[in-house]
């Protein structure tokens, strides 16, 4: 596969089958993933990945904790900017009725969307996931080799021909998730990734993401 078949291919899945992922597979992929770029070679990223009876176990403490607290614990982060730019918030509000629009699931039907937004925490039936935290010291540089690394993932299981998602939600619920994976107090939670094969009988994988033109983000001088 080419770089540019992987990137094109690439896509938030959320819907997937419970056919398992090879542990031989993710093993080589987080390897691989590891000559990503890194300020100063820092390698601030730290994997945990969790499948089999684990990762029921897991899912099966977050049926309960999405019900006993609907709004998360609190992220320790911002997943995003208090006060959005007007593109970056038309670009939010296009990809989720989009999504919801794929899935048949009306703009007045709030409760069917928090129904449905609450999947994220059964990491849309992947059979394999993993968590990302980082020291709490690291910067913002830092963060953006987590960036960097996370995607190279995602591009190498695209050419293992597996699917992804990767899930900044998991930030709400930093204490479950950080007493499950027994993450150290000097570590934060950063993210979460569904993986595994893509469903194709789930709606839901029609949707691609719409992203800008080039001439919308990009200015050229002398090219």
């Amino acid at each position: 596969m080419q770089v540019s078949d992987a990137v094109a291919s690439r896509r938030s899945v959320r819907g997937f089958l419970p056919d398992p992922v090879d542990a031989a597979v993710i093993r080589r992929v987080l390897a691989t993933a590891a000559r990503s770029p890194s300020g100063g070679n820092l390698q601030p990223w730290h994997i945990d990945v969790v499948a089999g009876e684990p990762l029921a176990e897991l899912k099966a403490i977050m049926l309960d904790r999405v019900r006993a607290a609907p709004g998360g614990e609190g992220s320790e982060y911002d997943i995003y900017p208090k006060t959005l730019p007007e593109r970056q918030r038309t670009y939010r509000f296009e990809v989720g009725e989009d999504l919801y629009g794929a899935l048949g699931i009306p703009r007045e039907d709030k409760m069917a969307r928090m129904m449905w937004f609450a999947r994220n925490f059964q990491f849309f039936g992947a059979p394999m996931a993993l968590f990302c935290s980082v020291d709490r010291g690291m910067g913002p540089p830092q963060w953006s080799d987590l960036g960097m690394f996370l995607q190279t993932v995602m591009l190498l299981l695209r050419e293992e021909g597996l699917d992804s998602c990767a899930q900044e939600c998991w930030a709400v619920y930093p204490a479950t998730v950080g007493k499950f994976i027994d993450l150290p107090p000097e570590r934060m939670l950063f993210c979460g990734m569904a993986i595994g094969h893509a469903d194709p009988a789930d709606p839901v994988n029609a949707m691609r993401a719409r992203r800008a033109a080039v001439e919308d983000f990009a200015t050229f001088r002398g090219v």
